[in-house]
């Protein structure tokens, strides 16, 4: 048998262990209890909103839950740590994201979160606008090529856009070419021809074989002319060969306005300045003149004497398109 003292010494032995257990138990805080939040995700007809997700994010940590709401349109999160700030998210296809404000429970709280009402997306479309000079002025051009003075004689050198876009090298090449081979610029060629026969101008004589070389030099003087003035110089100074049509304004000023342009020229760049192309034009195809025009009719008398009736002959017609000419052009379909 064991003695008592061994007995003794085994009970105070086991009370040496477990009175700090006890002492530690007795010492020892619970933690704080966990909360739960719940909340059910509708639309603005109440109607539930299923498969939403919903994020719990701690604004602390920015730990996050996420789970997805049933046909009832409801979720819980369990075990959520209390005193911490949480921010609540719910996006669904379809609907704006809904944000909650800050929540913070207490220890043990059972949280209903209310309000959560989803939205209809509002239709975001981006339009992106690109101003594009070249396309602007190839319509424009287009639309120029139409013009037509009762509907039959082109008009096809005047923009009556307030703010035209630039004509490309390729765009006043086109225009100078397609004023020269209009059907209607022929039989302009062919009745000046005839006017010149009938004064003797130039010395060819008379006859079909005057007729002939009036006409021919009748049409390189307008082919010269356009191609050089029209063409040619406008794209090596970057100049406009087009009138730009005024419209408004006094009477005065439009009359200043038409009896300028053969003087003054629109830049590519928006400014004006000296018509160098309309000036240039003029004279080179008056100097050409004296390649074919008969030897009594040659000489520096007749560049300048051309220049000078070419030059009267631009001012008529810039006042011609500024007060009359304007009025019985077809643009867009109609007489203006």
């Amino acid at each position: 048998m064991l003695s008592l003292s061994r007995i003794h010494l085994g009970i105070a032995t086991a009370m040496s262990l477990l009175l700090p257990m006890c002492l530690f138990g007795q010492n020892a805080q619970p933690g704080p209890k966990l909360g739960i939040v719940i909340g059910t995700a509708i639309d603005i007809n109440g109607d539930p909103v299923p498969d939403a997700t919903v994020e719990l994010k701690s604004l602390e940590s920015g730990d996050r839950r996420t789970v997805t709401t049933p046909s009832n349109g409801s979720f819980q999160f369990r075990d959520v740590e209390p005193g911490v700030p949480y921010e609540i998210t719910v996006s669904a296809q379809g609907f704006a994201d809904w944000t909650s404000s800050n929540i913070t429970l207490e220890p043990g709280q059972f949280k209903i979160v209310t309000g959560i009402q989803l939205r209809i997306e509002t239709q975001k479309t981006t339009v992106d606008v690109h101003y594009d000079p070249v396309q602007v002025a190839a319509a424009q051009l287009k639309a120029e090529e139409h013009q037509r003075v009762l509907g039959i004689i082109p008009n096809f050198y005047v923009t009556y856009e307030k703010d035209a876009a630039p004509l490309t090298t390729k765009m006043k090449f086109q225009l100078a070419l397609r004023v020269s081979v209009d059907p209607v610029t022929a039989a302009g060629v062919t009745g000046v021809a005839g006017i010149r026969q009938a004064a003797n101008s130039p010395k060819y004589g008379q006859g079909w074989g005057a007729y002939g070389e009036r006409f021919g030099a009748t049409a390189a003087d307008g082919f010269s002319d356009i191609i050089i003035g029209g063409a040619i110089l406008p794209s090596l100074l970057h100049q406009d060969p087009r009138y730009f049509y005024q419209g408004t304004g006094t009477t005065g000023s439009r009359i200043q306005h038409a009896m300028l342009s053969p003087f003054i020229a629109r830049s590519d760049s928006g400014k004006w300045e000296p018509n160098y192309s309309s000036i240039g034009g003029d004279l080179a195809s008056s100097a050409l003149s004296n390649l074919y025009f008969p030897r009594a009719n040659r000489g520096v008398g007749l560049v300048f004497g051309n220049f000078a009736i070419g030059t009267a002959e631009r001012i008529g017609a810039s006042l011609a398109q500024e007060f009359i000419v304007g009025k019985f052009t077809k643009r867009g379909g109609h007489m203006q």
